[in-house]
């Protein structure tokens, strides 16, 4: 029952980042009263590449911020290294996408965004973290919330009830396993660790990926390199693990940072032992391994429900576009009064990305071997035509009429995987 402390809302968004910001945004447009709750104040730090695919920054234009990116640095395609070759590769033309990415901090995209959603008409709510949610006869009708004082100290707290909610708050997601989510155990997560350091190429018109990763020796060390240059005087520098690699779980990604900081040190004019702060990690899971993504009266977006790209790690277009759904399908529910609508987003989700992600976590195991990765590596070193069509499929850019060079992928990697079982 309802108390006068509490608030009512339509739709309560729990977590006010990528995706959460991005359903509140679209269900404002709707028509409909959102509250988007955010544990921390805008703007905060977020580990990430700082890099906007072709999908991103369509998404992004899709919310009315095109304007807004255009002060940001924008860039033309990937430049990736490996075997001692790099390969400068144009983002392709397609019909719905860009070619052309951006590279923004998060600390500034994510306000932008969440600025953009409250302008639209959503009541944002920063400094208030939902504690566990309201369940009332089996079904989630909000959450009990509590409100951090102005003094960042211990706040009050309050029920926000909703007719739906949707679980936003990232792959930590303590929420969504407060409703029963759990992830694939089988399917493959990754790690990420990255910092900033100042060099005169900040503006680079590439963003960079080493396919291999070497220790301070020069001996081969598991994981993938990115540079992606700021444009404001500094570069993002990190590194990317995935938990099919051998020897996952004993190797120290701060090590592996600084390994890669040094690898990579003199061609893009940086100071490896001075980084511009600490670096900031994260855990990630991937290729959609996180579920259920809908109960009777809520959806999981974003990176609480795993929608990370196991080719490149990837995750803030995909969380952009699993908010966009995720409002039609309860835009649909409330204008019906029907919340059977919300069982179409699962599938939903199946027919955007259930093959592209299997084929994804496929390559994934593949790449984890470290006789097929350099084989993989040297023959796409070796040739431009096909490092073109691994970036197009990698950054999810086929075009409809291309969508059989995925499936094609799929079975070279599950024959590479069959004849190679021990490599």
């Amino acid at each position: 029952m309802a108390t006068p402390n509490d608030v009512q809302t339509d739709v309560l968004v729990v977590g006010g980042g990528p995706a959460g910001a991005a359903a509140g945004y679209w269900l404002a447009r709707h028509g409909h009263d959102v509250t988007v709750i955010e544990r921390k104040t805008f703007p905060r730090e977020k580990t990430c590449g700082d890099g906007l695919t072709p999908r991103a920054v369509h998404q992004l234009d899709a919310m009315g911020l095109s304007s807004g990116l255009q002060q940001y640095h924008r860039y033309n395609g990937l430049r990736a290294t490996g075997m001692g070759r790099q390969l400068e590769l144009e983002w392709p033309s397609h019909p719905v996408y860009p070619n052309y990415g951006y590279v923004v901090r998060r600390r500034e995209l994510d306000k932008m965004v969440a600025d953009n959603a409250a302008g639209a008409g959503a009541r944002l709510l920063e400094g208030h973290e939902a504690v566990h949610p309201i369940v009332e006869r089996g079904f989630v009708r909000g959450a009990t919330v509590n409100r951090r004082a102005p003094d960042g100290g211990v706040g009050s707290t309050v029920d926000i009830r909703a007719e739906f909610t949707i679980v936003a708050d990232g792959a930590n997601s303590r929420f969504g396993r407060a409703l029963g989510t759990s992830r694939t155990k089988e399917w493959p997560y990754g790690t990420a660790i990255r910092s900033y350091w100042t060099t005169p190429r900040h503006a680079d018109p590439w963003i960079e990926s080493a396919l291999d990763v070497k220790d301070r020796n020069g001996n081969p060390m598991p994981g993938y390199g990115w540079i992606f240059p700021v444009g404001d005087g500094t570069v993002n520098i990190g590194v990317g693990l995935l938990s099919t690699f051998r020897d996952f779980k004993s190797v120290n990604t701060t090590h592996l940072l600084d390994a890669y900081a040094h690898q990579i040190a003199d061609r893009w004019e940086i100071d490896p032992e001075t980084p511009e702060c600490r670096p900031t990690s994260g855990r990630i899971p991937m290729g959609g391994s996180v579920g259920p993504k809908a109960g009777p009266t809520y959806l999981v977006i974003g990176d609480a429900a795993g929608s990370v790209n196991p080719f490149n790690g990837e995750g803030i277009d995909y969380a952009y576009e699993t908010a966009r759904m995720a409002a039609d399908v309860i835009h649909e529910a409330l204008i019906d009064n029907n919340a059977a609508a919300l069982q179409r987003y699962p599938k939903l989700l199946d027919d955007e990305y259930g093959q592209y992600f299997k084929v994804a976590r496929l390559f994934a195991r593949v790449i984890g071997r470290p006789v097929l990765m350099r084989e993989l590596t040297r023959a796409g070193m070796h040739s431009r035509t096909l490092m073109e069509w691994v970036l197009r499929i990698m950054a999810n850019l086929l075009r409809p009429d291309e969508i059989g060079p995925a499936e094609a992928a799929y079975k070279a990697a599950a024959t590479l995987v069959r004849f190679a079982p021990n490599a």
